[in-house]
């Protein structure tokens, strides 16, 4: 049975049935009576299995209930597992400020933890790699690279001071004895905090398992804050170990729902990719592990390792590096895809939120265990101020009653009094025309209390010092009463207080992303080769003796085209049969609306030669489709694929027999409309046909391609997602304007990547566009303002706009015609800070794309802002024609215009 890091290896023992049951010759307190010889021995069986499988059955769920209560499933009160609170009970006990050893924490926690020191050693490392409630010295392991912590004797760890604030308080702690009645231990530690969705935890019991991801330290409170002002909340998953993260599945946290986690994935250059993170749950050497295996089943293509140089290279230190060398000619955009898809660079992830609740489990969502936290908050605060308010009205009685004792001189009084009881009774005596004042009875131990004063304090009383500690604690006492009255708004404050001393770089370390799905046989490398024998009708990747058709890879998909009119889609394999008399072969591309089959068949029973166009989008795999009327013995007689919808010309050869007058005659499938595969076609020719021949190659009849983007992904579809960038045509790319001062022009491939946050602009490129630049030049120590042209036609290369001094940085960029930039400056050093509005088509001219352009009047530019860009309207006046001038009967027309 598994468990996790928090829990415990179950005893075998506790799995042995025979160790609850009595030694040999010992009596069970409830066992049957001895079976009468004379008894008939099946009843004696039945018996005793009745009895055994009764007690089978008991111990059983004695077993399941004890697991799941005391080791494996979180209290929703504190967030802990009994092995982890009694871990910070020990630590709290041990607290002097300084550091111990994790040996001696071990040993301490042993004390209340009957289940051996690897399992609470364990559970200590494990919170203290959550950098949270332990202050650590010493190699405490690494959650990213998987490497484990030092030998307890090693390491050190002392509560941090968010632990002291936040979970202990021996007043407002329920206790309970300890497993050998010697010692206390508490039932739930009093935590003022959801831990529990701080820290996420894992466990699996008797029959269930918990799963509740770790979420971020500020958004914990300002989530709390929102519900204690009845506003909705939203909680997401935040991991130490960064990367991205797809929510759109997580439901909550209830059981059902799913997150998907990526590594962060960059392109260094053409060749080489770096992984920056690792996902939840997945270290370093196992990523490693899994890129090696899917580049072995060719799912990608790495570079091969040499001697000296690896395929994938470990850079781990501080920061996670892995950086994976790529083939020569390999798309790097595709390889990412590729990484996501076939290795753990992607992984998912199923919460499965449940906690203990009155003793038992429950399934919930974080939303209702953030609401329980933060109610149960606000309760231990109303709490803590009862019991702040009760001590300051002691504090204040027992001032007034000293106050009172020594100004009256009442000790004096009893210095006549023989018996202790005759002293009670004077100060009671002559306190009683003060009673009135106090806000309870003053009893036998108030009194006591007073005659234990001593006579160095008597003769050193001060009143004037007596009243102001009395009006301190009276204010005090007002504020808490307040506080109590307001628990609300003190709680908020109490959250705030939290976040303000402690939410410093504690900020969200996982990016919130919405994932493409990516299609594995889209992005999987062309590892295998795709061979047919058209004659036998067999295809497959193991046929290498036989005609080679393309590259493929060992999870595509085939379409097959026979020369009987029927077409069949496969899954690759070894060797299969199609059907014998192949015409065209291919890797079969789902939902792909431009590729266009271009046929001529004859109609076996009419004699009539028929021509269609048609894609194939969608089709069930291994069925046979019938492109002809359906008639036997019909056969293609021309057939040509068309990847970008073209349309060639034909040359149609009529028998010599036929009856027609011209023999020969050109066709042009332009002329037919695209229509669906099951559609019969148009007429080509009624009389016999000897052949058809391609006459000349045809261009796309589809036209161009409309490109949408979408910037919440950073990829291009055609699915009318995002924003729409244009219609684009085989000589058209991409302009994609970095905020690192680069550019780049690039192919409209649908599998390119572009990461939304480092893009200032991308757009349809056009060579007559505008760009206005506000930049700092390093070199000069100065800003500059320029507009330029794209003048380069290299696609995939990055070009500098603001030149290559270290340094240097791009401010703003913009392609409007008429930009206005706000710039918040100073002239001088030391000067006001001023704002001016910068409309740079009058401030400067087009110029080219190296060139520095004007500088800035500015000793500094401290921000930059852009606004939205200056309408001009063109207005068109109607040319005036027909006015002739006097000296010649033939001038020419007058044309007149304004532009404004």
């Amino acid at each position: 049975m598994m468990h996790d890091e928090n829990s415990e290896p179950i005893d075998d023992d506790l799995l042995q049935p025979d160790a609850a049951l009595p030694a040999d010759g010992a009596e069970l307190a409830d066992a049957p009576e001895p079976v009468n010889e004379q008894t008939h021995p099946t009843e004696e069986v039945l018996h005793d299995q009745t009895v055994v499988s009764g007690l089978y059955e008991n111990y059983f769920l004695d077993y399941a209930s004890y697991v799941i209560l005391e080791r494996a499933v979180p209290a929703v009160e504190d967030g802990l597992k009994p092995v982890q609170r009694r871990i910070l009970h020990a630590l709290r006990e041990m607290d002097d400020g300084r550091f111990n050893k994790v040996a001696n924490v071990i040993g301490q926690t042993m004390q209340y933890h009957p289940h051996g020191d690897a399992s609470i050693g364990e559970a200590l490392v494990n919170i203290g790699q959550k950098e949270l409630l332990f202050d650590t010295q010493g190699s405490w392991g690494d959650v990213r690279t998987g490497d484990g912590a030092a030998a307890p004797r090693y390491i050190e760890v002392r509560l941090s001071k968010f632990a002291l604030d936040t979970v202990y308080n021996d007043k407002t702690t329920e206790w309970q004895l300890s497993y050998d009645g010697r010692k206390k231990e508490p039932v739930t530690l009093p935590v003022k905090f959801p831990l529990l969705l701080a820290q996420g935890v894992e466990g699996i019991a008797v029959g269930l398992s918990t799963k509740i991801l770790p979420h971020n330290f500020n958004e914990l409170i300002e989530a709390s804050i929102q519900i204690l002002k009845d506003k909705p909340v939203q909680l997401f998953p935040d991991f130490q170990t960064g990367g991205h993260i797809d929510v759109s599945n997580y439901n909550d946290g209830h059981r059902g729902g799913k997150v998907r986690v990526r590594a962060k994935i960059e392109e260094v250059d053409k060749k080489t990719l770096a992984i920056r993170d690792v996902p939840f749950g997945v270290t370093t050497p196992q990523l490693i592990d899994s890129i090696v295996k899917a580049a072995e089943l060719g799912k990608i293509r790495i570079k091969a390792p040499s001697r000296n140089v690896a395929a994938v290279v470990d850079n781990t230190a501080r920061d996670v590096e892995i950086l994976v060398h790529l083939q020569p000619g390999v798309s790097p955009d595709v390889t990412i895809d590729a990484l996501y898809a076939f290795t753990d660079c992607e992984v998912s992830i199923s919460p499965n939120a449940c906690v203990i609740i009155g003793d038992k489990p429950h399934f919930v969502s974080v939303t209702d265990i953030l609401r329980v936290n933060t109610h149960q908050t606000v309760h231990l605060l109303q709490r803590e101020l009862e019991i702040r308010r009760s001590e300051l009205m002691e504090r204040l009685l027992y001032s007034s009653l000293e106050k009172i004792f020594i100004e009256n001189r009442i000790y004096r009084k009893i210095e006549e009094c023989e018996t202790f009881e005759a002293v009670l009774q004077t100060i009671d005596k002559a306190l009683k025309p003060h009673k009135k004042l106090f806000y309870r009875d003053i009893t036998e131990d108030d009194l006591i209390r007073l005659t234990e004063i001593k006579i160095k304090r008597i003769s050193k009383y001060d009143g004037f010092k007596a009243d102001e500690l009395m009006r301190k604690l009276e204010q005090d006492l007002t504020e808490t009463a307040d506080n109590l009255a307001n628990i609300t708004r003190y709680a908020i404050a109490y959250y705030k207080d939290l976040q303000k001393k402690y939410g410093k770089g504690r900020e969200r370390k996982t990016e919130i992303r919405a994932f493409n799905t990516i299609a594995a046989n889209v992005v999987a490398a062309a590892n295998q080769k795709l061979y047919v024998d058209r004659e036998g009708g067999f295809i497959g990747y193991g046929l290498k003796k036989d005609e080679y058709v393309s590259d493929c890879s060992d999870i595509d998909d085939i379409v097959v085209f026979r020369r009987d009119g029927k077409c069949v889609v496969t899954k690759i394999q070894e060797k299969i049969f199609v059907g014998k008399d192949i015409i065209y072969v291919s890797v079969f591309k789902k939902n792909d609306e431009r590729k266009i089959y271009n046929l001529a068949y004859l109609d076996a029973k009419s004699g009539i030669t028929m021509v269609k166009r048609f894609p194939i989008t969608g089709v069930t795999r291994d069925r046979e489709y019938d492109l002809t009327m359906g008639n036997p013995k019909s056969k293609i007689t021309y057939f040509s694929a068309n990847d970008n919808g073209e349309a060639e010309v034909i040359t149609v050869n009529l028998t010599a027999q036929s009856s027609a007058k011209i023999k020969q005659f050109d066709f042009d499938f332009a002329t037919v409309g695209i229509k669906n595969r099951s559609a019969q076609g148009n007429i080509l020719t009624k009389y016999p046909v000897r052949k058809i021949t391609q006459k000349t190659a045809g261009t796309s009849t589809l036209g161009g391609v409309d490109i949408w983007y979408d910037d919440h992904l950073g990829r291009l579809n055609r699915d009318e997602r995002g924003k729409l960038l244009g219609n684009f045509d085989a000589k058209d790319s991409i302009l994609v304007v970095y905020k690192d001062g680069q550019y780049e022009l690039t192919n409209f491939d649908l599998t390119n990547r572009y990461e939304p946050n480092d893009i200032a602009v991308l757009m349809k490129f056009d060579p007559e566009t505008v760009l206005s630049a506000v930049y700092y030049e390093a070199n000069q120590k100065a800003w500059y303002v320029k507009r330029f042209k794209v003048e380069t036609t290299s696609l995939d290369k990055k070009f500098s706009y603001i030149g290559d001094a270290k340094g240097s940085k791009a401010l703003a960029v913009t392609t409007d015609r008429y930009p206005r930039i706000e710039l918040v400056h100073q002239v001088k050093d030391r000067a006001p800070i001023e704002k001016m509005v910068l409309e740079p088509e009058g401030f400067i001219e087009v110029r080219g794309w190296k060139a520095l352009g004007n500088k800035l009047p500015f000793a500094r530019v401290k921000e930059v802002k852009l606004l939205a860009p200056k309408v001009v309207k063109e207005v068109k006046i109607e040319p005036i024609v027909n006015v002739v001038a006097e000296e010649s009967e033939t001038a020419e027309p007058i044309q007149l215009g304004l532009f404004s």
